[in-house]
C-alpha cells in the first residue's frame, strides 16, 4: 500500500476511533464489545450478549447523540471546505456569509416567544437560509468590485446586523427563563438530539452534498480564479451560486439542531488539506470524515470532562486555537 492510500486511510481511522471512545467512555462505561454486540443485533436483527442497561446506554441515550455529533461535524467541515476554495480564502468558515448569525437570530427568536423545539428548529433553519439569501442580493447589487470581495464583506456586514439582533433579544428577555435558554443554545451542544432531529437534518445535508460532488472539478477551477475559469468554460456565476446554496442548506440545517458551534469548518479544512492535497474531490470527504471523528471526540470530552457538561462551542475553541497556531506554522513552513 502507498502512502497516499495511508494518508487517505488516516481519516476513516480517526473516525472509527472516535465511535468506540463516545460509545464506551462515559458516567456508564460501556465495553466496546458490548457496544459493537448490541449495534450489531439491532442491524442484524439477532440477539446479543450484554444487559438490557447496556442496550439502553447504547441505543437510547448515546446512539442519537453520536449520530448527531457524526452528521454535524461533517456538515460543518464539507461546508467549511466548500467555502475556502470557492471563495480562495483560507480564514473564511460556514459563518462567514452569516449563516450562523442569522440561524441564531431565529433560534432566539423562537426562544424569546416560548415556542416549541421544532418551532425554534424551524425559526434557526430558515434564519440561516434567509441571512445568505439577504447577503447574495445584496451582493449581485453591487457592481464594479470584485465579487468575491463583495460577498464576503456583505457576508460580515449582515452577519454583524443580526448579531445585534441576537444582542438586543437577549437584553430584553427575562432574565430567569428565557436569557439562560437562549445562552445555552448559543453555546452550541448536543445534549438534547433526538432522532427526530435526525430524520429531519440527514437528508438536507445529503441533498446539500450531492452538488458538492457532482461541482467538485468547477470548484477546483474556481479556485484558480474566477477569470481562468471562465476561459476553461466554467460559468462562475451560475457555480458559485449552486455551492453556496449547497454550502448553506448544509450548514443551517444542523445549526438548527446543535446551535452555534465554531471552529469545525475553520480548522478540519486546513487539516484535510494537509493530508490530501487541494483536489476538492479528495478533500471533501477528508473534510467531512475528520471533521465528523472531530467533532465526536470534542462531545465526548464534554461529557466527562466535567462533572456538568461543558458547551461545545467552549470546547470546539479551547481545542481548536492552539491546533490552528500550530497548523498554521506547519503549513507556513510547508509554504516556504
Amino acid at each position: 500500500m502507498n502512502a497516499r492510500r495511508l494518508v487517505l486511510l488516516l481519516p476513516v481511522a480517526v473516525l472509527a476511533v472516535a465511535i468506540v471512545a463516545a460509545f464506551a467512555i462515559g458516567k456508564y462505561p460501556v465495553a466496546p464489545a458490548d457496544a459493537l454486540a448490541v449495534l450489531w443485533a439491532k442491524l442484524t436483527g439477532g440477539t446479543h450478549g450484554a444487559s438490557e442497561a447496556v442496550e439502553t446506554v447504547v441505543m437510547r441515550i448515546r446512539g442519537p447523540r453520536i449520530a448527531a455529533a457524526l452528521l454535524v461535524g461533517a456538515a460543518l467541515a464539507a461546508a467549511g471546505a466548500a467555502y475556502q476554495g470557492l471563495f480562495r480564502n483560507p480564514l473564511v468558515s460556514p459563518d462567514i456569509l452569516g449563516v450562523s448569525s442569522g440561524a441564531a437570530l431565529g433560534a432566539v427568536i423562537g426562544i424569546f416567544l416560548s415556542l416549541p423545539v421544532i418551532a425554534i428548529q424551524g425559526l434557526s433553519f430558515v434564519g440561516g437560509l434567509g441571512a445568505v439569501a439577504v447577503v447574495y442580493g445584496v451582493a449581485t447589487t453591487v457592481r464594479g468590485h470584485d465579487p468575491v470581495l463583495v460577498l464576503v464583506l456583505a457576508g460580515v456586514a449582515i452577519g454583524a446586523l443580526f448579531g445585534a439582533g441576537v444582542a438586543l433579544l437577549k437584553y430584553i428577555a427575562d432574565p430567569y427563563n428565557q436569557l439562560p435558554a437562549i445562552t445555552f443554545w448559543l453555546l452550541g451542544s448536543l445534549a438534547g438530539a433526538a432522532p427526530r432531529d435526525l430524520q429531519t437534518a440527514a437528508p438536507l445535508v445529503l441533498v446539500g452534498l450531492v452538488p458538492l460532488v457532482l461541482l467538485r472539478w468547477r470548484i477546483n477551477l474556481l479556485s484558480l480564479g474566477d477569470e481562468e475559469a471562465q476561459a476553461l468554460g466554467v460559468s462562475t456565476g451560475a457555480t458559485r451560486a449552486a455551492v453556496i446554496a449547497a454550502a448553506t442548506l448544509m450548514t443551517a440545517s444542523v445549526v438548527s439542531i446543535s446551535g452555534i458551534i465554531g471552529w469545525v469548518g475553520l480548522l478540519i479544512p486546513h487539516f484535510a488539506r494537509l493530508l490530501v492535497g487541494p483536489d476538492f474531490g479528495r478533500l471533501l470527504p477528508a473534510s467531512a470524515l475528520l471533521g465528523a471523528g472531530f467533532l465526536l471526540l470534542v462531545d465526548t470530552l464534554a461529557r466527562i470532562v466535567a462533572s456538568i457538561e461543558v458547551p461545545l462551542g467552549v470546547l470546539t475553541a479551547l481545542v481548536g486555537t492552539p491546533f490552528f497556531v500550530w497548523l498554521l506554522a506547519t503549513v507556513r513552513r510547508g509554504w516556504q
